[in-house]
């Protein structure tokens, strides 16, 4: 904390006359007015996508706000008191854009400014590891839950053959593509873990690639053969940066961006959509022309008022879950049984989290370098030890996610969770008793997953075009809400095609074509056009 510091007493000044010295005062107690064509609300992945592109276009009029005081958003990274940063939640670089590849190649343009790393994942199921995607690779199980999911999945191949009707909510895809088997051992309970909502209230529309649905012959293949199949998936090679987490990424980003763009440490109230007016906690406000929101809609129709409460109303029929981000940091090299994995998933109830991130392998640089003396908080059951004598490394860290919603609560404050969290670890043997554990963090988002509800369409489809009919446009991850387009070069692209089609009518491909932007790479845009 800084100390205060005196000051020499300045010159004495001539005193205004009361009038002028009443106006002068009157000045500068007013909040600062500012006007711009296009007005951006939050400065992460959709934000900056925006304003790249408006910059590009050489549309000058512009200015982004952000409630924090830095860039980054949903895509941020913390660092603790001891060095070890940690991502809000697990993000990797994977791309489908050009465009996308391009804006992040002018912001980190040396080679090592990124690691790239082959996705090594599994599933901890049975106190064994089984490779991801988990039915795929039903041969790495014991042979009696070989034999039932098998037997489903021979039940759902014949059942679908014959279906004639599409799968009403995800349960049903999940058993009509894998069987009872594979929904009971791993896809049930893993995504009420991930979602924090039953797989029948969510719809499966969502699904294009982020789900693999098995190939029979295959499974059967590797079963016989005692096989396990190759990685699948867009994120099977994936890019992290060097420095900063993923945070570094963004905030570099924005550094290609004019400084004196950015209005920092600007929370949004409210929302004048007839005045095109937005106000400020501090009581600021700007004016605009277009609106490109990316908070989350259901806060923003809050934000509109009671004009439009039946948009707040509409909102209503939007679910999210929350997500708690629990990190661990331990001293001591990082053990083989984990040291070649990225991050792993957990569908059994020994443990809260439903994915664990090994984060220091993504970065030699995302934890203490090892000359850093730091002092044991705990041993990892607890047990005493000596947490007075401040010791060097070297140092790796472990990065957890747990959901919440009111189908899924989780009990207990920071502390409780985070001891919660140490307990399962030891549990899936992630870690061991006598592990030194030397810093420990926790952050709880409220927006933490846009649910793909079985009503989410139908509210997005009144909602999305109300908001552009009063000149705003509600765009990223939870400005939306789709989560199947809601990763970092999604949500990027989201900004971009908000920005054309406000300046120029243009399709937005990503918002309304998501299988279409997934199962292809989108080339059109370029940095010169």
């Amino acid at each position: 904390m800084a100390k205060n510091k005196s000051k020499s007493a300045s010159p004495a000044k001539k005193a205004a006359p009361p009038a002028a010295a009443a106006a002068a005062a009157s000045s500068a107690a007013a909040p600062k007015h500012e006007q711009v064509d296009v007005l951006i609300i939050g400065a992460g992945p959709t934000g900056l996508g925006a304003a790249k592109r408006l910059q590009h276009l050489k549309h000058e009029s512009y200015l982004i706000i952000d409630a924090f005081s830095e860039a980054g958003g949903l895509a941020s990274t913390d660092v603790t008191p001891e060095g070890f940063l940690y991502d809000v939640g697990g993000h990797v670089i994977f791309s489908h854009y050009k465009y996308f590849d391009d804006v992040l190649n002018e912001a980190l343009p040396k080679d090592d400014d990124w690691f790239t790393h082959q996705r090594v994942s599994y599933v901890r199921q049975r106190n064994r590891w089984i490779p991801y995607p988990y039915q795929n690779n039903i041969s790495a199980l014991p042979k009696e839950d070989q034999v039932v999911c098998l037997r489903g999945m021979v039940d759902a191949y014949l059942a679908s053959a014959i279906s004639q009707t599409k799968p009403k909510n995800f349960d049903e895809w999940i058993v009509r593509s894998m069987g009872e088997g594979i929904a009971d051992l791993f896809m049930r309970p893993y995504n009420f873990k991930v979602w924090a909502v039953p797989t029948t209230k969510m719809q499966c529309e969502w699904l294009g690639e982020r789900v693999a649905a098995p190939d029979l012959k295959h499974v059967l293949t590797n079963v016989v053969e005692n096989k396990v199949a190759g990685n699948w998936g867009p994120n099977a090679t994936f890019k992290f940066p060097a420095h900063g987490g993923t945070g570094g990424i963004w905030k570099a980003v924005a550094n290609t961006i004019p400084q004196d763009k950015f209005r920092f440490n600007a929370k949004v109230v409210a929302v004048d959509a007839e005045k095109k007016i937005v106000t400020l906690e501090d009581g600021r406000t700007f004016g605009y022309n277009k609106l490109l929101s990316t908070m989350p809609v259901d806060d923003l129709t809050v934000a509109l008022g009671a004009k439009h409460k039946d948009l707040a109303e509409l909102a209503k029929g939007l679910y999210f879950s929350s997500t708690h981000v629990i990190g661990v940091g331990i001293r001591g090299a990082r053990p083989p049984r984990i040291d070649d994995k990225c991050w792993l998933y957990f569908p059994e109830d020994n443990c809260p989290f439903y994915r664990a991130t090994i984060f220091s392998n993504y970065s030699p640089y995302n934890q203490p370098q090892a000359e850093v003396k730091l002092r044991t908080l705990q041993r990892a059951d607890g047990q005493s030890t000596d947490t007075k004598t401040a010791k060097g490394g070297p140092y790796w860290s472990l990065m957890f996610e747990v959901s919440e919603s009111g189908y899924k609560p989780v009990h207990g404050d920071a502390a409780q969770i985070i001891a919660d969290t140490i307990k399962g670890a030891i549990n899936t043997d992630l870690l061991h008793p006598e592990d030194e554990i030397v810093s420990t963090y926790h952050r709880k988002f409220y927006h933490g997953y846009p649910t793909p509800s079985l009503e989410r369409d139908g509210v997005l489809k009144e909602l999305l075009p109300a908001l552009n009919k009063l000149g705003i446009w509600s765009r990223g991850r939870f400005g939306s809400w789709k989560y199947e387009v809601g990763n970092q070069d999604h949500s990027f692209m989201l900004g971009v095609e908000a920005a054309d089609n406000i300046l120029y009518g243009s399709p937005e491909l990503s918002l309304n074509y998501p299988n279409v932007v997934n199962t292809r790479a989108n080339n059109e845009r370029t940095l010169s056009n």
